[in-house]
């Protein structure tokens, strides 16, 4: 089921939101206030949170406060990639999270944290290990991220590509599961963490979506993080795929993040790019909301049956 829904996704990365043209963020509030009204209207008992900021930066979530963005949400999310990214130690998460806290005086979620295997599986184990040490039954949420490691022909979401050197070939080792869908030692050290959530995006029309499904119950995940892209909404068959992939992920207490702007509605034909009309993207959220976690008990798509999950499975 759908536990909350998450507004965009590190919207202060340049990667997934073009602050060049909104460089107050000015837009990117006004958004996150109507869609959180949207979203309360459709379903006033569902949590709204706040895109993860990227490397716990408490100087945005100042931003948000200012221009009333984070009295609209229910929660903020966090994301922390100091083994790989982040210029800060791991042994800070503590204070990061007290001080975020502190600025947002909201529950933080931990939404995206991870450590590639790029260099070794030892540095991942260890990570891990170390994060749930820091991090367990200090937030509400802790997703790890990810599942899967990228496949190699698959682009990573980043804004300059191969020109960042090493940092962007550690996005392809993030996975719990090597690309080849072996997995790696890693996967013991999660089984070992109890209560630790997973954040896996799906491409559109992802071939590995049943696949994880298996993992996930393998694993015992209780709680995910996915997406619906908005962009794909104007595919063709997209309402099917959305169906196909949030009926299967049912069983899980999902994190639902909309993000990612349609070619033909924003400022710039790009993903990253601020809409031309906020609403636009608060009528996509009221409309997954409405189908994927109504108020009320009735559902506008099936679950998906015993049957199917047992023969999915075992498959």
């Amino acid at each position: 089921m759908v536990e909350a829904v998450m507004l965009w996704n590190e919207p202060n990365n340049l990667s997934h939101w073009n602050f060049h043209l909104d460089p107050g963020w000015e837009i990117f509030a006004h958004m996150v206030r109507e869609s959180a009204r949207a979203i309360h209207s459709c379903n006033p008992n569902l949590p709204v949170v706040l895109g993860g900021v990227s490397s716990c930066d408490v100087d945005f979530l100042r931003l948000m406060s200012k221009l009333g963005a984070l009295d609209a949400v229910d929660a903020v999310a966090v994301h922390g990639f100091p083994l790989d990214w982040n210029h800060w130690s791991i042994d800070e998460w503590p204070d990061r999270i007290a001080e975020a806290e502190d600025v947002a005086g909201k529950p933080v979620w931990v939404s995206e944290v991870g450590v590639s295997s790029f260099g070794a599986e030892e540095v991942q184990i260890f990570g891990l290990r170390r994060t749930y040490e820091l991090l367990s039954g200090k937030v509400p949420r802790i997703h790890w991220y990810s599942l899967f490691d990228l496949p190699p022909t698959w682009p990573a979401t980043t804004r300059h590509k191969e020109a960042e050197g090493s940092s962007y070939y550690r996005h392809y080792y993030m996975g719990l599961i090597k690309a080849d869908g072996s997995p790696k030692r890693t996967v013991q050290t999660f089984l070992d963490s109890p209560g630790l959530g997973l954040c896996q995006w799906f491409h559109f029309e992802d071939p590995r979506l049943e696949e994880a499904v298996r993992w996930l119950h393998s694993l015992n995940v209780q709680h995910l993080r996915t997406g619906l892209s908005w962009s794909d909404f104007f595919r063709p068959g997209a309402q099917q795929w959305f169906d196909k992939q949030m009926r299967l992920l049912d069983p899980f207490q999902t994190t639902m993040t909309l993000c990612f702007t349609p070619d033909h509605l924003g400022l710039e034909a790009h993903y990253t790019s601020p809409p031309k009309d906020v609403q636009d993207f608060a009528s996509f959220a009221s409309w997954a909301v409405q189908r994927y976690a109504p108020s009320s008990p009735g559902r506008t798509i099936p679950l998906v049956s015993s049957v199917e999950q047992e023969a999915l499975l075992h498959d």
